[in-house]
């Protein structure tokens, strides 16, 4: 399977717009025609890929702890969307079928980021790789993480699924080479980096390794930066508001 991927890549949805990692958030991203959409994905106790960036649940639920140690069906009564805007209060944190089951419907590509919590890394991939082998979803999908664990686990249990690594701070540029040679020895086709550490002699090194560069933040990344980042060779960026960017989509 070849992917395509586009300049924009919409953010745990739009997470500016809606609350993260919602269906809404989904929504909002296919309303505004974005193409493909990010999302983090952990498990529940019984093992049950849900969308959740946090290791617990306070930020963005009504919920407290480790998901771990809730069963889905608990997890599926939280309000995962009051401390967004109180508007949002119906909304609760989605299974990761639900979210490839919609993005199948609309014909929208999906990066799923491993977000395991700690102790259960390998849980989170076998959960993951089970929900992909069984449904066979009719949308494009690619896996990343930070923790290499989680990408080259999930790499031997999905041969033919696109692989990536993030990457949010390296000490040097020998250490960087050697990361690039472990991307290339595991066969990852993309390195994911925080825009605090972007350059243009790191875009040009993953450009000679063959590897796809994709650039996130912590906040909106605004149309101008975007645009410099493309010019220096950046394939996507990961969009939180994508209004300045209309023209674009439209």
């Amino acid at each position: 399977m070849t992917i395509n991927l586009p300049k924009l890549i919409g953010h745990r949805g739009v997470r500016d717009l809606a609350p993260e990692n919602t269906l809404q958030s989904i929504k909002k991203a296919i309303e505004l025609n974005i193409k493909w959409v990010e999302i983090d994905v952990k498990i529940s106790k019984d093992h049950i890929p849900f969308l959740l960036h946090d290791s617990s649940l306070e930020r963005t639920t009504s919920g407290n702890g480790s998901p771990l140690n809730y069963k889905y069906s608990e997890l599926y009564k939280l309000d995962a969307g009051s401390w967004f805007d109180k508007k949002y209060k119906n909304l609760y944190p989605p299974t990761l079928k639900e979210v490839l089951d919609l993005c199948s419907q609309k014909n929208i590509g999906v990066n799923i980021e491993l977000k395991p919590n700690k102790g259960s890394e390998e849980a989170n991939v076998v959960a993951i790789t089970e929900l992909i082998m069984k449904h066979k979803f009719d949308c494009q999908y690619f896996l990343s993480s930070f923790d290499w664990f989680s990408v080259i686990k999930i790499r031997k249990l999905l041969p033919e699924s696109h692989v990536g690594i993030l990457i949010d701070s390296f000490d040097q540029k020998r250490n960087f080479t050697k990361m690039l040679n472990k991307c290339n020895e595991h066969n990852f086709f993309s390195c994911g980096f925080n825009i605090t550490i972007i350059s243009d002699e790191i875009i040009n090194i993953c450009k000679n390794y063959g590897i796809l560069v994709t650039v996130y933040s912590s906040q909106n990344i605004e149309k101008n930066e975007a645009e410099e980042l493309w010019n220096l060779g950046v394939d996507s960026i990961f969009i939180d508001n994508p209004t300045s960017y209309k023209n674009m989509l439209e």
